[in-house]
């Protein structure tokens, strides 16, 4: 909810709030993203909706819109531990490609982090890292800061 919520407005409702938050949007239709099961469980999951739902995509000057082309904006990932490091992320993203292209999406938008070492710590990969969506055939876009490419999809 970090990115469809104003810092206030998500610091208020931290933890169990957001967890609210999250359910009521699914209850009112609203596809927040795509899950990854193994074996009946889930064990990751991939934020993804139209960028203007992501409030806080707004006020960022690094992240600021490239272009006045609609895209949709992949902002988050969870891996459960176990399943980190395993190619789960890039599976996810080829999940939310052919999701878009159902869509008709034009163009899928991320922001991931540029690691800074070879083990980067997972509290720095929640929205993903550029390897991942290379591999998924995103290409970067625009950087403005050199921790945060803006990496594009075209559909």
């Amino acid at each position: 909810m970090t990115w469809r919520l104003k810092k206030s407005e998500f610091d208020k409702q931290k933890g169990a709030g957001n967890k609210k938050a999250m359910k009521k949007m699914v209850s009112g239709g609203k596809e927040p993203g795509i899950m990854a099961y193994y074996n009946g469980t889930p064990v990751g999951w991939c934020a993804v909706a139209p960028r203007t739902e992501f409030i806080r995509l707004e006020g960022s000057r690094v992240l600021a819109p490239i272009d006045d082309q609609p895209v949709w904006s992949i902002t988050c990932f969870f891996i459960t531990k176990e399943f980190r490091r395993k190619g789960l992320s890039t599976e996810l993203l080829k999940a939310v490609i052919a999701y878009c292209k159902k869509k008709k999406v034009k163009i899928l938008e991320a922001y991931p982090a540029e690691p800074y070492a070879d083990n980067i710590p997972a509290a720095f990969a929640w929205t993903g890292i550029p390897s991942a969506f290379l591999k998924a055939g995103f290409t970067e876009t625009a950087r403005r800061s050199k921790t945060r490419p803006i990496m594009r999809h075209y559909l």
